[in-house]
């Protein structure tokens, strides 16, 4: 049994119990096994890049031929190279402002169309369009492959992320891979990608690796996603719970609608059962004018023919007395014309004084009297109220004006000084 020291990598912690991994240096890597009962007494939980020591025996795994380290104990030896490199970097850029919440930007609430940048071949992209195809068919997705791990794979994510930024044909952008050790999501720990995550033109979702999985570009993204499949749906809310909120804010409204147009139609039956009709009041008026014509037709004839039954008989008495005709002649034509002159002026002054009467009726119109300032008093039961003795304090009273009429509520009454 000996001590060993190296840098932990591919952790896992079975179901079992069992904790299995890759112990492993600059230069050379081991498998690893600790056994519960010997897990159980450790004090701390092992992580990706933790530099540790253990104290192990070299021991054959007989199915699959392969020798690996049997732990016994293990201790902290400090954080290993790549695990240190990724608390640097961080410090740095949080120092830096990169991953300030205020410059977060918020997912648009509708999606029409979703980027992602992940290698096509990955189980992840097969997860996001399970998940989009199931919660969004109807979104538009454009893929922006690139390699996400392996040499030169960072610079050609960050050369995916700026073509995605400079078409700005989403509205969201997905970057995303699955899980793996430290070494694999190493790319979406590089300077490169956080800052081109950060400088694009629409929102980023980070869905890089498991649950526990922390990168850079998840602190550089707008939104961090647990996995890929979250990331998917975050950015894209599910096309029935839309339909479902449409259906019932359409319900809310048609329900609005009867509301309001009840309430309106009510208000209308109030008002029409209070006006009285313009047809009918110039259909009473068309009468008192016809009256009024035939009156005044009646006033106009009936001394017209008072006069000439009166020229009839001096017509037949001057027959019958033979007189000067001429004479007579003359003296009649000047009573026809005085006769004319008289009848003219008699209906010049009727007609005056059917103008003064029809500018007296229109003055006592009651809507002229109402457009000059005055309204109409009346309690609930439509009497007219004339003086203040018939107001009674805490009651309401109908006001009518020449443009509209009112309810208005008495809270006092006192008798005038004047």
């Amino acid at each position: 049994m000996t001590w060993v020291s190296g840098e932990i990598s591919n952790f896992t912690r079975a179901a079992s119990g069992h904790w299995y991994f890759t112990l492993k240096d600059a230069s050379a890597q081991v498998r690893a096994v600790m056994f519960r009962g010997r897990a159980q007494y450790a004090d701390f939980m092992p992580r990706e890049g933790d530099k540790v020591e253990v104290r192990a025996l070299v021991t054959l795994y007989a199915p699959r031929g392969d020798y690996q380290l049997s732990v016994e104990a293990i201790r902290r030896a400090g954080m290993g190279n790549l695990y240190e490199a990724f608390l640097q970097l961080k410090a740095r850029l949080t120092a830096e402002g990169l991953f300030d919440p205020q410059r977060k930007r918020p997912l648009p609430a509708f999606v029409r169309s979703i980027g992602i940048v992940t290698s096509p071949q990955a189980a992840a992209l097969r997860d996001i369009l399970t998940t989009l195809r199931r919660r969004a068919p109807h979104v538009s997705i454009v893929l922006y492959p690139t390699p996400v791990q392996g040499e030169g794979s960072a610079q050609k994510i960050t050369q995916a992320i700026d073509t995605a930024s400079r078409r700005a044909e989403c509205d969201v952008l997905l970057v995303c891979r699955g899980g793996g050790s430290i070494e694999d999501l190493w790319s979406f720990n590089a300077e490169i990608v956080a800052r081109a995550i950060a400088a694009c033109s629409m929102p980023v979702v980070s869905g890089v690796g498991h649950e526990t999985d922390f990168t850079i570009a998840d602190f550089a993204a707008d939104v961090r996603a647990p996995t890929p499949t979250a990331a998917a749906e975050l950015a894209a809310a599910a096309r029935a719970d839309w339909l479902a909120e449409l259906a019932q804010q359409g319900n809310a409204l048609q329900r609005a609608m009867r509301r309001s147009l009840s309430s309106h139609a009510q208000t209308l039956d109030w008002y029409t059962r209070r006006l009285q009709s313009p047809a009918a009041a110039i259909a009473h008026k068309r009468l008192q004018l016809q009256s009024n014509s035939q009156r005044l037709a009646y006033s106009a004839r009936y001394p017209l023919q008072k006069s000439r039954a009166h020229l009839a008989q001096l017509e037949a008495s001057l027959r019958n007395q033979l007189p000067d005709t001429d004479a007579h002649k003359a003296q009649l034509s000047e009573w026809k014309r005085r006769l004319s002159a008289a009848f003219a002026n008699q209906m010049k002054t009727d007609k005056q004084a059917l103008a003064t009467l029809e500018s007296q009726l229109e003055l006592l119109s009651p809507q002229r009297t109402l457009e000059r300032g005055y309204s109409i008093l009346s309690d609930q039961k439509g009497k007219l109220i004339r003086s203040t003795r018939q107001l009674q304090p805490h009651t309401s009273i109908h006001v009518r004006t020449a443009e509209d009429s009112a309810e208005v509520g008495i809270s006092s009454v006192q008798a005038s000084l004047e």
